[in-house]
């Protein structure tokens, strides 16, 4: 190391000089410290032992000074002081004095610190280091985020009928710009109402990217999905030692991780009414507590909501709060259902119907005019997710190349399935089938028809392929997915 050694007393400077000379230590040796700031100037050095009193400017002088310079916090400085000069050490400590040592010094203790320095400064230079390549990092991801948002954005806007596509209802059209709008303005708070189904998040993630891409994060909560306390803490974050259960150093809430993008609350009518206070607190004053915490945590977010009940229902009869709900009524936005924008329905169903046939190397082209009249004739009460369930499960059950009437068994009302002869009942009824109000998980529900198909035939996949109407190709595609069956 290179070490500037400062004390007027030149014997008991040139003793210690010569023992770090010894342990391998280029030495420069000053009597003062105006003459240790003129060699400083000129030379960088690791270590700075410095006498706290000497004529001229004193330790604490030169360690202000040069803490000062811009190559300051590169350089720790150990003053050396006598019994009665304690106050001025811890004075000098203050000002970024890294240790003392007392007079008369001991060789082992000047080792010691040596060595910790030596430590410290290794330490120091790979934390450097480590930054350099975090934010390098940081900054890779950054570009990468941009382009997965970007592609995100499209993906989205292709999904609800933008970009090559078009927009296939007036409705839709002026939802869509009515979004952009706010988009333009992360002030406003947002409340998008709208059946299940209706792509109340795809209208929130317009929102949040817009035409171009918003490269910020978009993170969302269900407020419905938990209980309130755990929903609390998820929202907000909590500090530690809040309550049993929680991790030792605390946790950050949502709030953190939306900092400066966008933070979706679905199903927010469900939220307690004293949660409902604390998010009206957010939206007004921009800023929170964390559970347990005592300090206030400014935030920057846009805060979007959706539900799919009446909330003027809801604030009529005390559920909701009405200061809540006027903030929010700033940005509504009102989805219709469905079957309130029939003309979608159709151009709807040729995007799936493509999509999923691609993905599934399958032949489907168009649809059928009686396929098509059933289509329009269907109340769709799952909406657009019912529709896109619908036709994955028609492009995987068949393969042709027009969708026909005798491919639809699964939306046909219980007044069009033929009479039974036999006494004993269809294990499966499909006209009788009824899709879940919330959720419906497709791909679970396929991969258990097979697997009894697969068992009806005792495993003969030929015979099962047939049963279902499949080709064996598609049949061992499917198998692949399903854990616990054998594709030999």
């Amino acid at each position: 190391m290179n070490i500037l050694l400062v004390d007027d007393d030149s014997e008991s400077r040139h003793n210690v000089a010569i023992f770090l000379d010894e342990l391998g230590h280029k030495v420069v040796e000053t009597g003062n410290g105006d003459e240790a700031l003129e060699k400083y100037a000129h030379e960088h050095f690791h270590i700075i032992f410095s006498d706290i009193r000497m004529p001229g400017i004193s330790g604490l002088d030169l360690i202000k000074k040069v803490k000062k310079t811009e190559k300051g916090r590169d350089t720790e400085i150990v003053i050396i002081t006598g019994y009665g000069d304690m106050t001025t050490s811890i004075e000098a400590l203050r000002a970024g004095a890294y240790d003392y040592l007392l007079k008369p010094i001991n060789i082992d203790e000047l080792v010691k610190v040596i060595d910790r320095i030596g430590e410290h400064t290794a330490l120091l230079k790979e934390n450097e280091i480590l930054t350099k390549k975090f934010d390098d990092a940081v900054k890779a991801a950054t570009n990468e985020t941009r382009q997965q948002l970007t592609k995100l954005q499209k993906a989205y806007c292709d999904l609800m009928g933008l970009g090559d596509i078009g927009i296939f209802s007036l409705k839709l059209h002026e939802i869509f710009e009515h979004s952009q709008k706010l988009h333009e303005d992360r002030s406003i708070p947002v409340l998008i109402e709208g059946e299940t189904g209706t792509g109340k998040e795809v209208i929130a993630r317009f929102i949040h990217l817009g035409r171009d891409g918003y490269a910020s994060p978009f993170v969302d909560l269900n407020c419905a999905a938990m209980a309130q306390n755990i929903f609390e803490s998820e929202l907000f974050g909590y500090e530690a030692g809040s309550f049993t259960g929680g991790l030792p150093r605390g946790q950050k809430g949502k709030l953190d991780a939306a900092f400066g993008g966008t933070l979706f609350l679905d199903e927010v009518a469900d939220m307690s009414l004293e949660l409902q206070a604390k998010l009206l607190r957010v939206i007004q004053e921009k800023e929170y507590y964390r559970v347990g915490g005592l300090k206030k945590i400014k935030t920057d977010v846009r805060i979007i909501c959706a539900t799919n009940v009446d909330v003027e229902k809801r604030v009529s009869e005390g559920l909701f709060r009405q200061d809540l709900y006027y903030r929010l009524n700033v940005g509504r936005i009102r989805i219709p259902p469905l079957r309130e924008r029939t003309e979608e329905i159709l151009p709807l169903a040729k995007v799936f119907l493509e999509e999923f046939s691609q993905k599934r190397k399958k032949r489907f082209k168009s649809i059928s005019d009686e396929a098509s009249a059933i289509f329009l004739s269907h109340n769709w009460p799952g909406n657009i997710r019912e529709l896109k369930n619908v036709v994955e499960w028609i492009v995987f059950m068949f393969d042709e190349e027009i969708v026909r009437p005798e491919h639809m068994n699964i939306i046909k009302g219980p007044s069009d399935r033929p009479k039974k002869e036999k006494e004993t009942p269809d294990i499966f009824v499909p006209e009788e089938f009824m899709l879940p109000k919330d959720n419906f998980n497709i791909d679970e529900f396929m991969n258990t028809i097979i697997k009894k198909a697969l068992k009806m035939h005792k495993g003969n996949k030929s015979e099962t392929a047939r049963y279902l109407g499949v080709t064996r190709r598609s049949l061992y595609c499917r198998l692949r997915n399903i854990e616990g069956v054998d594709t030999e």
